[in-house]
């Protein structure tokens, strides 16, 4: 059997797996009893030909030869399976690798059969491959099939918004200038490493940062009238070795650029300049948090603006959604639209965290357009109320509109909002908050794992698609029964 291990440069794409082995038919024979009952109908909508050819035309996009030319490379349905599978359980590509290798159930379910399984770092490649843009185009196919199938049918729609959590450590603005000074000074480490004597002699001063950090935090965990003062000097001392290490990452940029620092191979060549791009990439970050860094400690200003909580994902914001347990959060805000079944018709991934009385009325627009209809009950929390946007609603068709406005004094508001209708609305809206804890529990959406806002987006979006396969799946066990 050909090598079926990855779908890098060189590999030819198919979109199914044609070639079966002998092995195939037993596996399929030996588990056919053992399948969960929502896996044996999300298998036949993933047999969907417009999934595949999404995901198959998202492959051979990565090399102009993939139908061509190269080794067979694994086929696109079995590309798009492996990924979902991933997000139905929550698991890292390791995991994935090991549980699909060990369990013929998930060989018989992702169409790997008898043949080799891809290592996890295969597989790590195809996310990006694929891109945010084509797992919407996937989402909007699934949420079709919902509606084919008679799961949905788009009278109501309930929206709500939540905080995904971007993969960094807590930041402190001391932490923060220990990151930027230990990857500046491992940068400058391989350069010097790769160039030699040539140009600027590389200080390392990580380890009096250190010292610095270490200082901070004792001073931090003190009492009395001594600590603020403490801390001061000690930001001053980190401040002052944060700057000459920019300094000298700087002088290193200039060199690499202007030839001093130059490797004759041509390969140690490009990795030097591979370097200078890091090096440049990650320089402005570090002057940011230095800035942010004297007008918060030194200066007294708490509400610095624009503030960089994170080197390694620069558009993380600060979000705060008034939860006891977790008052800050560091991430995303997203937003997740339902209808009926617990089907997630719409997600979105915001740039900016926005208000959420501002979307409402797009909501209803997403519902309209991806199921064709205009909801009968929209239902919201007293967040995305606002009297302009109800009667927007209402302007576009929609017969109930249960959102609660707490801060009203008006008792025709209030007798409204005590209507059988408005309060079973509000009944049936909780439901949203528990699909958004079963998102974060059964699929990782509490932290992403991925990197950059269009890993964000992906991991938001299969974890999204993996729920609605199970939610679907369990709906068609019913209407069977």
């Amino acid at each position: 059997m050909p090598d079926r291990g990855g779908t890098g440069g060189g590999s030819v794409i198919e979109a199914r797996r044609h070639q079966r082995s002998f092995g195939d038919g037993l596996i399929a024979e030996a588990t056919g009893e053992l399948w969960e009952e929502w896996m044996k109908h999300a298998d036949q909508m993933l047999e969907d030909e417009q999934l595949i050819e999404t995901t198959y035309e998202a492959l051979l996009r990565r090399r102009p030869k993939s139908r061509s030319r190269g080794r067979l490379g694994t086929p696109a349905e079995i590309v798009l399976r492996l990924l979902i599978l991933k997000h139905i359980r929550n698991w890292s590509y390791g995991t994935l690798e090991r549980e699909v290798r060990a369990n013929l159930v998930y060989r018989d379910f992702t169409r790997v059969g008898a043949g080799k399984v891809p290592d996890a770092k295969t597989i790590g490649r195809w996310g990006p491959a694929l891109g945010s843009a084509v797992i919407k185009q996937i989402h909007q196919r699934v949420v079709e099939i919902a509606q084919e199938k008679k799961i949905v049918v788009g009278r109501r729609l309930r929206v709500d918004t939540t905080v995904v959590e971007t993969n960094i450590h807590y930041p402190t603005d001391s932490s923060l200038l220990g990151d930027g000074v230990r990857v500046l000074t491992r940068a400058m480490k391989k350069i010097a490493k790769l160039a030699g004597a040539a140009g600027t002699k590389l200080r390392d001063r990580t380890r009096s940062v250190r010292y610095r950090l270490m200082e901070i935090g004792r001073a931090s965990r003190s009492k009395g009238q001594q600590r603020k003062e403490k801390l001061q000097q000690s930001y001053q001392r980190l401040l002052a070795a944060a700057g000459r290490v920019v300094a000298q990452a700087r002088r290193f940029v200039k060199e690499v650029a202007g030839g001093v620092k130059r490797c004759a191979d041509v390969f140690q060549q490009a990795a030097l300049e591979g370097l200078r791009k890091e090096l440049e990439t990650i320089l402005p970050r570090v002057d940011q948090v230095i800035r942010q860094t004297r007008a918060r400690v030194l200066g007294g200003d708490k509400h610095a603006e624009g503030k960089l909580v994170s080197l390694f994902e620069p558009s993380s914001e600060i979000i705060r959604k008034g939860k006891a347990g977790k008052p800050t959060e560091f991430g995303k805000l997203i937003k997740v639209q339902e209808a009926e079944g617990q089907i997630v018709t719409d997600y979105e991934v915001y740039a900016k965290r926005p208000n959420d009385c501002d979307l409402l009325l797009p909501s209803i627009e997403a519902h309209q357009q991806r199921l064709g209809c205009t909801p009968r009950l929209v239902t919201g929390d007293a967040g995305f109320y606002s009297a302009k946007a109800e009667a927007a609603a209402e302007a576009m068709g929609v017969k109930r509109v249960s959102v609660p406005n707490h801060s009203t004094k008006s008792p025709d508001r209030r007798r409204h909002q005590k209507r059988r209708w408005f309060r079973n609305g509000q009944k049936w809206r909780t439901g949203c908050e528990g699909r958004i804890s079963v998102l974060k529990r059964r699929h990782g959406l509490g932290r992403c794992r991925y990197k950059g806002d269009d890993g964000m987006r992906r991991w938001v979006g299969l974890g999204v698609i993996g729920d609605n396969l199970i939610n679907m799946g369990r709906a068609l066990a019913r209407q069977r029964e």
